[in-house]
């Protein structure tokens, strides 16, 4: 009985001891909005249910404590499957997803905006406080490729020098 009691401590305060923390992720209707009155940078997952990257990012990088602690304090985090079905108001515009063809799900106008018609999987965008495009970056990144990025967008410095300079 007393291992039992010690394996149930043990495994509900895993998370206090691991620094677990996770991403707040919304809507992005949610963050437009959310913008509109506390004003933070958005960035946005573009992903689509079939892409094997997209789900090693979810489980690894995104999983991360730090990149967790540092994007739910910086940026408005954002999941936007390329593929959904909603209808979008934006920027005076309204976006849908006009389906596919040939048995292929169709590709959400708002996706092919944000990621400027170069249409992969995972790419992030990031927008400023003011839900303009700041830029998209594709492909599954690790951790240690992942954070200078997002500190280097999120800290402003993007607006000083180049990220190759940044990363000296």
């Amino acid at each position: 009985m007393k291992k039992l009691l010690l394996a149930l401590t043990i495994v509900l305060a895993l998370p206090i001891f691991c620094n677990a923390q996770k991403i707040n992720w919304m809507t992005f209707q949610e963050a437009v909005e959310l913008n509109k009155t506390a004003p933070k940078k958005i960035f946005i997952d573009v992903f689509t249910d079939w892409c094997g990257w997209c789900k090693k990012m979810d489980q690894t990088t995104f999983k991360n404590p730090d990149v967790a602690a540092y994007m739910n304090e910086h940026y408005y985090a954002v999941k936007f499957n390329a593929e959904c079905n909603d209808t979008i108001e934006f920027a005076g515009y309204t976006f849908v997803n006009e389906g596919g063809m040939n048995g292929r799900r169709g590709t959400h106008q708002l996706a092919a905006a944000l990621l400027q018609g170069k249409m992969s999987y995972p790419t992030y965008v990031f927008m400023n406080e003011k839900s303009q495009l700041i830029t998209p970056v594709s492909g599954y990144l690790e951790v240690s490729d992942f954070m200078p990025i997002m500190k280097y967008i999120g800290s402003d410095a993007y607006l000083k020098q180049p990220f190759k300079d940044y990363i000296k």
